[in-house]
């Protein structure tokens, strides 16, 4: 029996007309697709871990395919915090920025927190409503996924062996149960979305991407907010995210791996835009609009104005700057740091 995908639309966080009728364009597509099952939630970015968004989305257990009003790689981390976990689904659908994507520089070797996790089976393709400003491109890629997965494949070995599954069986004894071609008999479409409405009021707070970070600490160190903890394996995680100061990325300037995501941030490489990891020395001034000891003047400035704002006294650069990887073995120099160092000499 073919498999359903669930699509899941998460809506805007405005009631602007033209990303409604975006969003109404593709729920009324969806409906009458067969194999697809469509979920309408808020903003996924705003659900609470208790809502019954975010309860109904920890309720899919298949593949899913997620549009929304943000970032992919946000979005994945989003659902990621929230248990919703799974591969990352690739998807031939993308926005101009993601062409230059292919010739970035790849991550450097390290350990990264996502490596001694285990993920299941499941994919999650994450697609951005900001990529086209018509339904179409988004239903012919969701089609393409949904008859991706709806693929049965036979295990001829079991037939040779004499062992096939019961449901091998009754596929090929029981011909009437498809469709007369030897492909499954498709499954009817759900006649009305799940609608999962429950009002959220808007958040702020950061995002771990898992893929990057290496557990280094430092945004445990910086924030002076009580955000950041660790759980039982001594693994960095976001413990009081309503409790971040909201407007300020500071913590995501300092962390070495740009692993912190701020998804609502104006900054495309705080929100969540798909710049690599490598090269983060000189990317910073790309990421962050400044080099990388400016972004570490402007994330001590943005912390001292939160502290300022709740009677606590500013701390600038003496607190919480990165010192867990200065006591770290350093890997082999390069070219590039010669270079740097270089540069520093000459006191420009």
């Amino acid at each position: 029996m073919a498999k359903r995908i669930t699509v899941v639309v998460s809506q805007g966080q405005s009631a602007n007309p033209l990303k409604r009728k975006l969003e109404e364009d593709l729920v009324g597509a969806l409906i009458g697709e067969a194999g697809i099952e469509v979920t309408v939630i808020p903003h996924l970015y705003d659900l609470t871990a208790d809502g019954t968004g975010m309860l109904c989305l920890q309720g899919i257990t298949g593949d899913m395919i997620v549009l929304g009003w943000l970032f992919p790689r946000a979005a994945h981390w989003t659902l990621d915090r929230n248990a919703i976990r799974g591969q990352v689904g690739e998807t031939l659908l993308g926005g101009d920025d993601d062409e230059e994507d292919d010739e970035a520089e790849p991550p450097e070797e390290k350990d990264r927190v996502v490596d001694q996790r285990e993920m299941p089976s499941r994919k999650i393709y994450c697609l951005d409503l900001r990529w086209h400003e018509n339904a179409e491109p988004y239903l012919e890629e969701i089609r393409r996924i949904a008859a991706e997965a709806a693929t049965q494949t036979v295990d001829l070995m079991s037939f040779i062996s004499g062992s096939p599954k019961p449901e091998q069986l009754d596929r090929y004894l029981n011909p009437a149960s498809g469709n007369g071609n030897g492909k499954p008999k498709p499954l009817a479409p759900a006649d009305t979305p799940i609608d999962n409405q429950d009002a959220p009021s808007r958040r702020w707070y950061p995002v771990i991407d898992f893929s990057r970070c290496t557990n280094c600490m430092e945004c445990i160190d910086f924030c002076l907010f009580g955000v950041y903890g660790v759980d039982k394996s001594d693994t960095i995680l976001v413990e009081m995210p309503d409790d971040c100061r909201k407007g300020c990325p500071a913590c995501s300037r300092i962390c070495p791996e740009s692993a912190i995501i701020f998804p609502q941030h104006k900054t495309p490489g705080i929100a969540g835009s798909p710049e690599a990891v490598g090269g983060v020395k000189i990317d910073l001034s790309k990421l962050f609009g400044a080099p990388e000891e400016d972004s570490k003047k402007t994330a001590a400035a943005e912390r001292d104005e939160q502290l300022l704002l709740v009677g606590r006294d500013a701390v600038g650069l003496g607190v919480g700057m990165p010192k867990r990887q200065a006591n770290r073995p350093q890997g082999p120099r390069d070219e590039l740091d010669g270079l740097m160092d270089e540069l520093d000499e000459l006191d420009v």
